[in-house]
């Protein structure tokens, strides 16, 4: 199945029907106009659901739906390339490099992830000297990497300067004021190549649950794969690809810095079709490093201490993920069947603590 614009209302995947969630969709050239309608719409969408398709197929979008195009062509050169060769580049830091198929815990249990990725940070190719692979570096491929890096930036920042007006927030509280361009974050382009996998014989499969670390996440993707569980949902169900349109999610730090109001949403990818390779771009919109909010402990931390504690969880085995704080991989947005009895057991403490001082 690819991209579409009839939406079944279930699919078959894994030996049973697996339901298909609807998005609101979202108007890009009617936010950049700053229509109260969509501006509450937008708003809406981010604090019930946590996710929606933004349309780009206005005149103001279509050159971002074509700068995918073209980075499209770049991935498939890169990701074809000798493993050798896509070593080479390494991971130069979490938000910056190659990783290889298998680097991470896959969807399920005993797997790994089922993706090959290389990630370009924003901060990193507007450098003087920026550290790209070799057999795209001093090539025309640089310029789409740039267009592709500057266009989604340009895509999140009219979403987040929407909602900032939506929540009423003015001078240094708006939240485009912690997302500036020239202090250093760790917003980074990822683009994703998942191999053919079948969930039934195969050990690296899709890629694990989890919400995003970022403020903000643009997707596009013409194949199907991404799954998503709404907040009070207890099954995942896929999320269909949209003609002309990216989907957008809320991640962690804007649900922190929104004072928990929004909703981040959390997702993972799976196989629908298991002979397919699957590929897909997202640029994760990140808030300066020093950026400083309350996580969903209750602790007070920067944006570049979370973004470096949950990709560190990340890419832990799975009995070190089960031991973790249980705020990190879900952001806080997960259900009891979600956790572990030691998890579940500080849930509650924490909850009776809460009480207690509540009563005090």
């Amino acid at each position: 199945m690819g991209i579409t614009n009839e939406v079944p209302k279930t699919v078959q995947w894994s030996g049973k029907e697996v339901p298909v969630y609807s998005m609101q969709t979202v108007d890009f050239s009617r936010l950049l106009s700053q229509e109260p309608e969509e501006i509450e719409k937008l708003l809406k969408c981010c604090q019930t659901e946590g996710f929606f398709y933004i349309d780009l197929q206005g005149i103001d979008g279509r050159r971002f739906l074509e700068d995918q195009q073209e980075t499209l062509k770049v991935m498939n050169k890169f990701f074809d390339s000798p493993l050798e060769v896509k070593n080479e580049f390494g991971l130069v830091a979490p938000h910056l490099g190659y990783e290889p198929v298998g680097s991470r815990t896959g969807v399920l249990e005993n797997t790994k992830d089922g993706y090959e990725m290389i990630k370009v940070s924003r901060d990193e190719i507007q450098s003087e000297s920026p550290h790209i692979p070799r057999n795209i570096k001093n090539t025309g491929d640089m310029k789409v990497l740039e267009n592709a890096i500057s266009g989604s930036n340009i895509i999140t920042k009219t979403i987040l300067s929407a909602l900032s007006t939506g929540m009423g927030l003015t001078g240094k509280d708006r939240f485009e004021n912690s997302h500036r361009n020239h202090r250093a974050s760790t917003s980074t382009l990822a683009m994703m190549h998942y191999v053919p996998s079948d969930p039934v014989t195969d050990k690296n499969i899709g890629h694990q649950k989890h919400t995003d670390i970022s403020s903000l996440t643009l997707l596009f993707s013409e194949q199907w794969g991404l799954q998503i569980r709404p907040p009070g949902a207890k099954e995942f169900g896929f999320v269909a690809p949209k003609v002309g349109s990216a989907i957008v999610n809320v991640g962690d730090s804007l649900r922190f810095a929104s004072g928990h109001t929004m909703q981040s949403c959390i997702h993972r990818v799976v196989p629908l079709n298991p002979t397919e390779h699957r590929y897909s771009i997202a640029y994760f919109l990140r808030a300066e490093d020093e950026t400083q909010f309350t996580d969903s402990s209750g602790r007070f931390i920067t944006a570049g201490q979370w973004h470096d504690e949950k990709f560190y969880t990340f890419m832990a085995p799975p009995e070190m993920q089960a031991a973790a704080p249980s705020y990190l991989l879900l952001g806080g947005m997960e259900e009891e069947a979600d956790l572990s009895k030691a998890q579940l057991n500080e849930k509650e403490a924490l909850a009776g603590s809460k009480t207690a001082v509540a009563a005090f």
